[in-house]
């Protein structure tokens, strides 16, 4: 067990520990931070694949009393070092996704033109490569008893970590913070997209048995019609209907009483960034108008414990990489309070 005994939570934190300063070693830490350093198939603004150290570097400068979960880290964060082989497979398979998004979009075709036919396999292999990878890293940390949260890298990172716990948990829910639906079938034809990870994670993941969706704000007309035929197994909360619900007298705490209650009872959180207001995210792949303030995510993760239900595990993905580091800022205090509540609650 690490000791503490020299350890000051209220110093200022020591660079050369690990996240948050914390002088915890993988061994004895409950929860495990893996980032995955991916962003092949983004198709607006790049650099979440850097996010992680981004995010540590931040981490510095958090303070680790939180009022809700006391203490919780006197269990043991520990994230590990950004994998350089992805992240170089990374950057070489973003190059050219880059020069097949620049060729589609002009109406191109694609199988008129041999190099794009090979850049779109070998990106297509690639994502095949990386989602069993993300499941053998998981799988190691949960078969030893490690809490695990998944760092991105793009939304498409997360696949990996949802078949691997879906071996832990017979069934299980995705509670899904986004402004975007992901239900996209092989977007660009990328069949691993980060538009399509919730799509694939319900073709591919039969132990997920529901998906609740809050905070969505941009979708096409496929998507729509994909949540209104699967409303079993899909449950979506558009942010305007949110927001009018509100406007017109309910309560948050009314309309996270009603999506609490769509969940299972064991609940895994995927939270895009992007499901915040941009203002708390500007440089994320995709920012749309609209979205929520981070404690109203928190405020629905309590609830969500409070229910009775089991937090499971999440993801953290899409943050993005600027000039001023705010949004390492702030993905790094997202990181933290969904740490805190995924400890405390197991």
């Amino acid at each position: 067990m690490t000791d503490l005994s020299h350890f000051d939570p209220n110093g200022v934190s020591n660079p050369n520990n690990n996240i948050f300063g914390l002088p915890f070693t993988e061994e004895d830490a409950r929860l495990v931070i893996l980032p995955v350093p991916w962003e092949v198939t983004v198709s607006c603004n790049a650099g979440t694949a850097r996010a992680a150290d981004h995010i540590f570097k931040a981490s510095m400068h958090v303070d680790l009393y939180d009022a809700d979960v006391k203490d919780a880290w006197k269990q043991g964060f520990y994230m590990r070092v950004p994998d350089k082989k992805i992240l170089l497979k990374s950057d070489y398979l973003r190059k050219e996704a880059e020069l097949y998004i620049d060729y589609i979009s002009k109406g191109e075709a694609v199988e008129k033109n041999n190099f794009m036919c090979k850049s779109l396999k070998e990106i297509n292999e690639g994502a095949v490569y990386l989602n069993n990878w993300v499941y053998d890293q998981t799988k190691e940390l949960l078969d030893q008893g490690k809490l695990v949260a998944l760092l991105g890298g793009d939304h498409s990172t997360a696949l990996g970590y949802y078949k691997s716990i879906a071996e832990k948990y017979e069934s299980f829910g995705i509670l899904q913070i986004d402004a975007h639906c992901d239900l996209r079938q092989g977007y660009e034809s990328f069949r691993y997209s980060h538009a399509s990870i919730m799509y694939n994670a319900l073709k591919e993941v039969p132990q997920l048995t529901k998906l609740v969706q809050a905070g969505i704000r941009d979708y096409c007309e496929e998507e729509w019609n994909y949540i209104c035929n699967n409303k079993d197994r899909v449950v979506t909360y558009l942010d305007k209907t949110i927001k009018e619900r509100i406007y017109e007298g309910e309560s948050w705490k009314q309309i996270v009483d009603e999506i609490v209650e769509q969940l299972p009872q064991n609940v895994f959180l995927s939270f895009d960034i992007d499901g915040l207001d941009p203002k708390l995210c500007p440089n994320t792949g995709t920012p749309v108008p609209g979205g929520f303030e981070a404690q109203q995510v928190y405020y629905l993760l309590k609830r969500i414990i409070k229910s009775g239900r089991k937090f499971i595990g999440f993801d953290l993905t899409e943050v993005g990489v600027g000039e001023n580091e705010w949004d390492a800022n702030v993905g790094a205090r997202v990181l933290w309070k969904l740490s805190n509540l995924l400890v405390a609650c197991n």
